[in-house]
């Protein structure tokens, strides 16, 4: 499928689902008391779109914000600013135009707990949040294993949480010496992507081959393959030759121990010793999603149809923690489901019935340098328990295509950022 097909797909699906919200949208306005409030946590890809978008659809509902930090930055294309194409404050976001725009109470403190028995938002100060409803964005956590402890990411940064972690890591690789190793260890699935592992190994060898070109890239991978895996590949062997060497988890990839300190791995063949160490855990649910009794195993099961918890009433789960089945757990995947479950909750609250089917979208660019891009992308529809890869829909980059394509998908990219942010925070 080419991309002006998949586009109108894309924007078709997005109008079917919304156009069920505009009687909402054109028949109220702004008043100064409501009781309905949505309380929505976590100010990223998902969060803050959820929180835009409840008031777009309707605009007298009392939204509030809550996220930690005042600033916001992305994990997509925090991988530029790892291999030094962009600076930091190129993924760096804020709230002031969800607050002056939508008039979005915000506000930045931890969350403790969302206690659903009572309605209320625990914040760490122990200060109360009522709300009619919830939605929880928070995101992922990590898994401690093999000798990775807290505290490790500061000598093996797995910089899977932008800002500090991304800027650590550029720091190593600016002070690695030429001819030094750079070992990432791949984490197994599922897995949050972007900043995806081989999206980052591919720029970081573009960072090398133009600065440290005696330099080597070592792939520890816990799978035995992965997304776009031919593309990468293909794109490795044309732009890096030799310098990437990736370990399947049946050919030498699965790591046994590990020493941050000393920065060693363990094999079942051998000990590797790295200059710089990208170890990237395990995942699950944010620690948020476990202290309010939203998850099931590692991560949060949902109504596919609202993402509405399936443990706890009137509280929605969205992004990387929640279980939504076929969808990737990507920051376009947060955007999409925050605006199925902005809608939802605006229909519920009005006494209006819910969209049946909602639609869904992911598109996913992946830069192996600058002039080089790669993507993939998909329509979800909603079934009655699981969400579902329409037939035929998106698609894969094609192999062997011409240097004007890659760069073109590239450039594809670029914009994606760009008008995805701008969503979300603008």
């Amino acid at each position: 499928m080419n991309r002006r097909l998949f586009n109108k797909i894309i924007l078709g699906t997005t109008a079917l689902s919304f156009s069920a919200c505009s009687s909402i949208m054109s028949s109220t306005k702004p008043s100064k008391k409501n009781s309905k409030r949505v309380v929505v946590i976590g100010g990223g890809f998902g969060g803050a779109t959820a929180a835009k978008y409840l008031k777009k659809f309707d605009p007298t509902l009392d939204v509030v914000l809550i996220e930690q930090n005042e600033h916001y930055y992305t994990c997509p294309f925090g991988n530029t600013v790892i291999a030094g194409i962009n600076d930091i404050n190129y993924i760096k976001h804020d709230y002031k135009t969800l607050s002056k725009k939508y008039g979005i109470n915000i506000i930045h403190k931890r969350v403790k707990r969302v206690d659903g028995d009572n309605h209320k938002v625990i914040l760490e100060n122990e200060e109360e949040i009522t709300y009619t409803k919830a939605i929880v964005s928070p995101g992922i956590d990590f898994k401690y294993e093999k000798g990775y402890k807290k505290g490790s990411e500061l000598l093996a940064p797995h910089a899977y949480k932008a800002g500090a972690q991304t800027t650590l890591l550029r720091k190593q690789l600016e002070d690695m010496r030429d001819g030094g190793t750079f070992v990432m260890v791949a984490p197994p699935n599922p897995f949050r992507c972007p900043p995806g592992p081989y999206e980052r190994v591919s720029l970081i060898a573009h960072y090398f081959k133009k600065h440290k070109p005696n330099s080597k890239i070592i792939i520890l991978d816990q799978k035995n393959g992965f997304s776009k895996q031919s593309l990468f590949m293909e794109g490795w062997d044309a732009l890096y030759e030799d310098m990437i060497d990736w370990r399947s988890a049946d050919f030498g990839g699965i790591v046994s121990s590990v020493n941050p300190k000393n920065l060693t791995l363990q094999t079942e063949d051998e000990v590797i010793k790295a200059d710089v160490l990208n170890y990237i855990p395990s995942q699950k649910a944010g620690k948020l999603a476990f202290d309010s009794k939203l998850t099931k195993g590692d991560w949060c099961p949902v109504n596919p149809m609202t993402f509405e918890s399936k443990l706890v009433k009137d509280v929605y789960v969205i992004g990387d923690a929640s279980i939504a089945t076929k969808m990737p757990k990507s920051g376009f995947s947060a955007n999409s489901q925050a605006k199925i479950a902005a809608m939802q909750i605006a229909r519920i609250l009005q006494g209006l019935d819910i969209v049946r089917p909602p639609k869904l979208a992911n598109t996913c660019y992946s830069l192996l340098s600058p002039t080089y891009g790669i993507s993939v992308a998909a329509v979800y529809e909603v079934g009655d328990k699981i969400i579902n890869k329409v037939k035929g829909s998106g698609g894969l980059s094609p192999l062997e295509a011409s240097k004007e394509y890659r760069m073109l998908e590239a450039e594809y990219a670029v914009g994606w950022y760009k008008n995805q942010t701008a969503d979300v925070f603008l």
